[in-house]
């Protein structure tokens, strides 16, 4: 079952890139005592994500953050050397936080898989946006597949 408004999101542990290589990164390190937008794609270097999803929450990183957040994270199942690349080919600087979840086990734990494997893509994530405040999420929405509208950056900061 999917995450709903209102729960504790799930305990568990993403990759980031530093200057020092790769991160683990606790969900308690990210989410405990910070208000979180969380979004999710279903993978890096693909058409709409990078055409559009990541493009936007670059462009209007500092709007969102104007409004309390302390941090943008974008997640998907890749591993944390695509994603880092990705971002950097984005030019995400410090504006965005890159999140692994090779395995898909985050997004699974979220109950936001979906399975890809007719586009020879394996088990990944949902297409989501969420604000997740103190480890509690306030905000959840998910895309009908195939849809790009709810989870954009542009309905996110409307929301906040």
């Amino acid at each position: 079952m999917a995450i709903q408004v209102g729960a504790r999101l799930p305990t568990g542990t993403l990759k980031t890139m530093t200057k020092d290589g790769p991160k683990d990164v606790s969900t308690d390190e990210l989410f405990n005592g910070k208000k979180v937008v969380l979004f999710s794609v279903p993978g890096a270097f693909t058409p709409t994500c990078s055409a559009k999803h990541l493009p936007g929450f670059v462009q209007l990183a500092d709007q969102i953050m104007a409004k309390g957040v302390d941090t943008i994270a974008c997640v998907a199942v890749n591993d944390v050397f695509v994603m880092a690349a990705w971002g950097k080919s984005a030019g995400v600087g410090e504006h965005i936080l890159m999140l692994a979840d090779g395995n898909g086990t985050y997004a699974k734990a979220l109950g936001l898989e979906f399975d890809a494997s007719r586009f020879g893509m394996g088990t990944r994530g949902q297409r989501f946006a969420m604000v997740v405040d103190d480890g509690v999420a306030t905000s959840i929405d998910i895309e009908e597949p195939g849809q790009f509208k709810v989870s954009a950056a542009e309905h996110v900061l409307s929301k906040l």
